[in-house]
């Protein structure tokens, strides 16, 4: 983690090891969780995510470590932990034979919530998770989509201050997949967001940092954008030029600093991805090139390594 002072963390893991008999599930994970921040625990199925959440909520306690939320316990403190965090399962535990609003009810009793609060609470929660055209509809009749966005606002229901999403989006349709992340993000106002997917693109564009899991440890930590830059080890800049291939490829490896160009027609066009040494800004060198030449700069960007090679990197053990 970078350097941070602990009070202004929500959430604290140290050497967290658990085993499901012989093999640990996860070992020696150590991250902790900004308060208002959306962190993302990103990694293949079996990488050891849902253990890391259930621990985090007190579903279960760890075999070695400690996690604390809201400087309270997990274990030696569940009660307070519970009262202050909202869990999304992988596999919503929602009774199908309840109304939406009913259910809500129910779960604000077993929370020990008064029953003033709790009215008030269910119409803030079908407002904020959008059920109002179904808050009277038995839970089983409603599409998976709904089911989740149901599970949501149960989560929400005691206004906690950490909500816990396991796989939120999974099995259901892109547009409510859409509408979930959107709800995500609006909820991060009010409170700090956990959430795991091994869905690259769902953790580039509702967190704020990514953790990487892969066999039970944490490989990467970052931004998604930091973690582009820091592992790429090479800037790259994408170059439109209006010339001769061969000419211009020469060109252009000939520019000090450059480190490697390839080639791809794009539709008709000629484009360059030119590697340059990190830290190097090579785009006035790169323009006076391909002018002096007498070529046609049609354009330039910088082109960040995406979240999915960094993933296919960092699992599959290559050298960085």
């Amino acid at each position: 983690m970078d350097d941070q002072s602990t009070s202004d963390l929500m959430i604290q893991a140290n050497d967290l090891t658990h085993f499901y008999g012989p093999q640990p599930a996860i070992e020696d994970v150590n991250f902790g969780v900004k308060k208002g921040e959306i962190l993302g625990f990103l990694g293949p199925n079996g990488a050891g995510k849902t253990t890391t959440m259930r621990i985090i909520t007190g579903y279960m306690p760890p075999t070695q470590g400690k996690v604390t939320l809201a400087d309270y316990d997990v274990v030696e403190q569940s009660l307070d932990v519970r009262k202050r965090i909202g869990y999304l399962p992988e596999t919503v535990p929602l009774h199908t034979e309840m109304q939406v609003t009913n259910y809500l009810k129910y779960m604000g009793t077993l929370r020990g919530m008064p029953s003033r609060l709790i009215k008030r609470r269910i119409g803030e929660v079908i407002e904020v998770c959008r059920l109002q055209d179904y808050h009277k509809t038995i839970i089983g009749k409603l599409s998976k989509g709904f089911r989740q966005r149901v599970g949501i606002a149960q989560a929400i229901l005691h206004e906690p201050e950490v909500l816990v999403l396991d796989e939120p989006t999974i099995g259901i349709d892109p547009i409510q997949v859409v509408e979930t992340r959107q709800l995500i993000r609006d909820l991060r106002s009010e409170r700090t967001v956990v959430l795991s997917s091994h869905i690259l693109p769902e953790v580039n564009v509702i967190c704020d940092r990514v953790l990487i899991i892969h066999e039970g440890r944490i490989v990467a930590e970052d931004s998604p954008s930091n973690l582009a830059q820091r592992l790429q080890g090479v800037d790259q800049l994408q170059v439109e030029v209006g010339g001769p291939v061969q000419q211009v490829l020469a060109a252009l490896r000939g520019v000090p600093g450059v480190t490697e160009v390839t080639h791809r027609n794009q539709q008709g066009r000629n484009i360059f991805i030119v590697q340059v040494q990190r830290g190097q800004d090579l785009r006035d060198e790169i323009s006076r090139v391909v002018v002096s030449n007498e070529w046609s700069l049609l354009s330039m960007q910088l082109v960040s390594m995406s979240l999915e090679d960094i993933f296919l990197r960092l699992t599959t053990h290559e050298e960085l």
